[in-house]
């Protein structure tokens, strides 16, 4: 996207209200969702993020089980394992018991926790920018961050979003024994524990509502109108993740899957896998809905963004060094074929001795660019 095209986020002729967007609108920004959905590759996408979630997973685990360690739960494995088979086909988080078992089995909680905060930390950041990339594509425009500005951002997000993650796995770890104990100190053992099993969903909803708000925001190398705890393409996100998962865990726990015996001992990682693939296709969806909504409110303005989103980028400086550096490439190019291989300066063709071929001399060259 062109600076120059870009117009204010906050233009005032846009309608700010969901309810101000008319029905036309509404269509419109549909079928543009699911068919840039399609032509941005989303699922490509959603399979490179679902790499980079698994890559950051084991350290992730690491310094979960240390702070479990720490806070004096026994059994880590076995605290994991049942957290997480809330979430995960229970069969597939036996299968990797051993896995967690062999990472969790440090006599060093607090090591485990610095060593598995830095190195997920390294990890997750590669998520979080390989969702840069993708939300950069969804809006039409190159990062022009430098990677001095860039690079702080995203590890400062990424550590937002690990502290997130693991407030949301204490508060699922911290449960049937710890949670009796716990409430069992101030003497609401029964009570406070229903109340807990209840209270703590809606808090886990805060924290994913929060995690998405701060990926679709930041992310992206656009000035977008405001800053929205929840967007519409969030909402879209969590549903379709949440509906998406349930229907993957009826599937699986039904006679009618297949997965044992077409991956047999694999099976369960296989599962994992296409639930994080399905969670990742759900944020991009989402997120794609959110800037073509944004397209649609443009186009009711009268603000022509039917070609590319309108929105300032948050700097150049980088993208117009990369484009610089590309016509570089494109003079050298054109030099080493006027001289027939001779030179790459397009400034010493007319120095060089060409073949007396009938070819173009680098005169023509210029008339014909």
């Amino acid at each position: 996207m062109s600076k120059k095209h870009a117009v204010d986020a906050e233009h005032p002729a846009k309608p700010d209200s969901v309810t101000d967007i008319s029905k036309p609108s509404w269509g419109y920004t549909l079928r543009k969702t699911v068919r840039e959905f399609m032509d941005d590759d989303c699922m490509d996408l959603a399979a490179a993020l679902t790499y980079y979630a698994v890559l950051s997973l084991f350290p992730a685990l690491i310094a979960l089980a240390s702070i479990l360690a720490l806070v004096g739960q026994g059994n880590t494995t076995q605290t994991i394992v049942d957290t997480a088979s809330e979430f995960v086909p229970k069969d597939t988080m036996e299968q990797l018991r051993p896995i967690i078992d062999n990472i969790t089995s440090t006599d060093a909680p607090g090591i485990g926790l610095v060593l598995g905060l830095l190195v997920a930390l390294w990890t997750a950041s590669n998520y979080v920018n390989a969702f840069s990339r993708a939300m950069n594509r969804m809006y039409e425009v190159a990062e022009g961050r430098p990677i001095w500005k860039l690079r702080p951002v995203m590890y400062l997000l990424t550590l937002v979003m690990l502290i997130l993650v693991a407030i949301a796995g204490v508060i699922l770890a911290v449960s049937g024994p710890i949670a009796k104990t716990v409430f069992g100190l101030i003497g609401l053992s029964d009570v406070g524990q229903t109340v807990w099993s209840i209270a703590k969903w809606p808090v886990l909803l805060l924290i994913v509502v929060v995690a998405i708000a701060l990926l679709y925001y930041v992310t992206p190398n656009v000035k977008q109108p405001k800053f929205r705890w929840i967007s519409i393409g969030a909402v879209i996100a969590i549903v379709i993740a949440g509906l998406a998962a349930l229907a993957l865990g009826l599937y699986v726990s039904s006679d009618l899957a297949s997965y044992n015996k077409t991956y047999g001992a694999l099976a369960g990682v296989i599962i994992f896998l296409l639930l994080l693939w399905i969670v990742n296709l759900a944020l991009l969806f989402g997120a794609e809905f959110d800037a073509e909504l944004e397209r649609a409110r443009q186009l009711q303005a009268g603000i022509p963004a039917e070609e590319t989103v309108q929105l300032p980028p948050r700097d150049t400086k980088a993208s117009d060094k990369k484009a610089k550096k590309a016509q570089e490439d494109i003079e050298r190019g054109r030099a080493l074929r006027v001289s027939r291989g001779q030179t790459t300066d397009l400034d010493a063709v007319d120095d060089v001795a060409l073949p007396s071929d009938g070819s173009p001399s680098r005169t023509d060259e210029a008339r014909h660019r």
